[in-house]
Parts: structure tokens; sequence; C-alpha cells
């Protein structure tokens, strides 16, 4: 298992629209339309876990996540990992190798928005904020210090 911190000029870019394309969770589809238009800009990236040169889960960095007016930066989001490869520690891995890309932009602090309870606490996140998604749902803001 390898995880790759990619943007557009990467060859597993395209490879990575697909996977999102087709996955099962529903923000998949709207993960690979940015990526299509380029909209992840600057220093926003996508970390893949690869699994024989199959793509088998993935998140971002991004500056903004799904909450408007916000002043937290930057976030991990997009977070899915493949029904077949769930149990194996794929998400803490993402994780980590997003919070690994973070700290080399000099960021002291990271987010992370979700409606999982006891999930992304037992990676250190602590929630820090309650606030309405845009569309209408109730989010949790999680930070980990780093």
């Amino acid at each position: 298992m390898r995880f790759n911190i990619i943007n557009y000029e990467d060859k597993l870019w395209n490879q990575s629209i697909e996977y999102a394309k087709a996955c099962t969770w529903k923000a998949g589809p709207f993960l690979a339309k940015l990526m299509m238009e380029n909209r992840l800009q600057d220093w926003e990236r996508v970390v893949v876990a690869i699994d024989n040169n199959s793509i088998v889960g993935f998140c971002t960095v991004t500056k903004e996540d799904c909450l408007p007016n916000t002043t937290y930066s930057p976030y991990i989001g997009f977070m899915f990992v493949d029904e077949n490869y769930r149990g194996n520690r794929i998400s803490e891995k993402l994780i980590f190798n997003a919070i690994s890309y973070i700290k080399e932009l000099n960021f002291e602090k990271v987010y992370l928005i979700s409606d999982h309870i006891n999930l992304y606490e037992k990676y250190g996140f602590i929630k820090i904020d309650e606030q309405i998604d845009s569309a209408g749902n109730s989010q949790t803001i999680f930070a980990k210090q780093l």
C-alpha cells in the first residue's frame, strides 16, 4: 500500500477522478467534478491510497470545506475508503499523510468537518464548533494541533 499526494499535474489525477466518480459515496462524484474543473488550487491536494496500482481511497487537503464564512483553514476533507479495504487503518494513514503535507506548508493546526462521532477523536482531533453546512445539515468542526 502506498500513499501519494497529487495535484492536476500528477499522472494519477485522471485515474483519481474516475475512481471518485464511480465510488459508492455521494460526495465522490462532486469531488471528481471539482478535480475535472481544476478547482483545487495553489497548495490544495488529493491524497490517494493505492494498492496494486488501484486507488482504494482518498481524502483532500483544501483551504475551505462545506461551511460558509468560517475562518478555519486548512481542512482535511472528502475522506473515503473503498468498502473492501475498510478496517485496515487506511483512513488513519490518509489522515497522517495529509497532516505531514500540511506541516510542510507550515500550518500549526488542521481542521476537519464531520457528522461522525467518536471517529476522528481517536486521531487526536478535538471538537471545537458546530455549524450548519451549505445543505442545511448540522456539522461538527474538529481541530488538531500540529
